[in-house]
């Protein structure tokens, strides 16, 4: 008979029907979805059950940021105790200047209706507040800003023979200036800084030197009304 099916036979699959062209592919059996096992990724889970395998692939097992805090074995900046000098001195100074103010006399005028105590009375209590606050801040670890200075080593020696001639180009002026004068005792000091601080330029400092003394002498005598010692050069200036 014609364009009917037949029964299928229990068990198997039904005839196909008349006209169909072509084989008959059958069904492909559904395959388990999961990670590719030829990826790096999962060839390295495999490996280690622990590893992620979204992460096993990347150059290396990234772990999570941790937070950043402070280092508890970082060792607290030491507290300049020298600190406590500057502000003791602050204070020292701030209680003498209030004592040599209470020993001031009375000397009111019309002119000055206030007096002289005041003024250094305040400054020194100004001063004791200003210690007060300083030492407060070194108690609380309050530390000054490292010298940034050009070309300072602050861990190289003292050069001591520098500092010696400096001193005692000073102490020279000192003793000669009553008796020589301040225009020689002075060039002494100033071509003896200049000395101590490496300049080798004999001449041309003597030169400099003799023009600041005389500079700052007549500067003294006709611009302040102060007469600098002229010594043996009384009469010539």
């Amino acid at each position: 008979m014609t364009g009917r099916t037949t029964r299928p036979d229990r068990g198997g699959d039904p005839p196909p029907r008349p006209g169909a062209t072509g084989p008959v592919v059958p069904p492909v059996p559904a395959q388990p979805t999961g990670p590719d096992p030829a990826t790096p990724g999962v060839a390295a889970a495999a490996a280690d059950p622990d590893l992620d395998p979204a992460v096993a692939g990347t150059d290396g097992p990234t772990q999570p940021d941790a937070e950043v805090g402070p280092d508890p074995t970082a060792a607290k900046p030491a507290r300049d105790r020298a600190q406590y000098a500057v502000g003791a001195f602050l204070a020292l100074v701030g209680a003498l200047v209030i004592l040599d103010a209470t020993r001031i006399g009375h000397a009111i005028s019309t002119a000055d209706p206030i007096g002289p105590k005041p003024v250094p009375i305040l400054l020194g209590v100004l001063l004791l507040i200003v210690a007060a606050v300083y030492t407060v801040d070194v108690a609380r670890g309050g530390t000054g800003e490292p010298e940034a200075g050009e070309d300072v080593d602050l861990s190289s020696p003292i050069d001591w023979r520098t500092v010696l001639l400096l001193i005692g180009a000073f102490l020279v002026n000192a003793v000669l200036i009553d008796r020589l004068g301040w225009v020689i005792s002075g060039t002494l000091l100033f071509w003896g800084s200049a000395f101590a601080l490496g300049n080798r330029h004999y001449v041309r400092n003597l030169l400099i030197a003799v023009a600041l003394s005389l500079i700052t002498f007549y500067t003294f005598a006709i611009g302040l009304g102060v007469n600098l010692p002229a010594g043996v050069l009384q009469g010539i200036l």
